[in-house]
């Protein structure tokens, strides 16, 4: 039985690796940017009277704020928790991812009833997460919050 020589270099071939290498680099990049996902739920969730979603966490969630530490018309952004969270009429309030649906960069501004990314200009509503102004598409993802007593508290 004869077999065929053995080439030297044995595996693959530099270029395959090379591609590879470029492959997953860019798809690593495309992932880092973030996408504009329409799928994001925004309807419902946020609302202070709705049920508790299971986080792992104590009874009554993590609390985030006083319900005075938000002002109306306004919001805070909590970077940790990746949460922004509005008041936009008085006793009534509102969360929301604080991750911009553009190319995930954190929201940071909110005054007169809008969410304002510093990025590239995105501008959402703070009753809803809507888009207001692009280049964002998708509204903010809604996140579910209680209030209970003076307390904000992430469920």
């Amino acid at each position: 039985m004869t077999s065929a020589p053995l080439h030297p270099r044995q595996g693959p071939a530099r270029r395959t690796v090379v591609a590879a290498v470029g492959a997953a680099g860019i798809a690593a990049a495309l992932t880092a940017c973030g996408s504009d996902d329409s799928s994001s739920p925004s309807a419902g969730a946020g609302d202070t009277g709705g049920g508790k979603e299971s986080t792992g966490q104590e009874a009554g969630g993590t609390e985030l704020a006083k319900t005075a530490d938000i002002p109306e018309g306004g919001g805070k952004v909590f970077a940790d928790q990746g949460v922004v969270v509005t008041q936009p009429a008085a006793g009534t309030f509102k969360a929301f991812s604080s991750k911009c649906t553009h190319q995930g960069c954190a929201v940071k501004g909110i005054a007169d009833g809008v969410i304002s990314c510093p990025c590239h200009g995105s501008q959402f509503s703070a009753t809803d997460g809507s888009v207001k102004k692009g280049p964002a598409t998708s509204a903010l993802a809604a996140a579910a919050i209680t209030v209970e007593g003076d307390a904000i508290k992430l469920a």
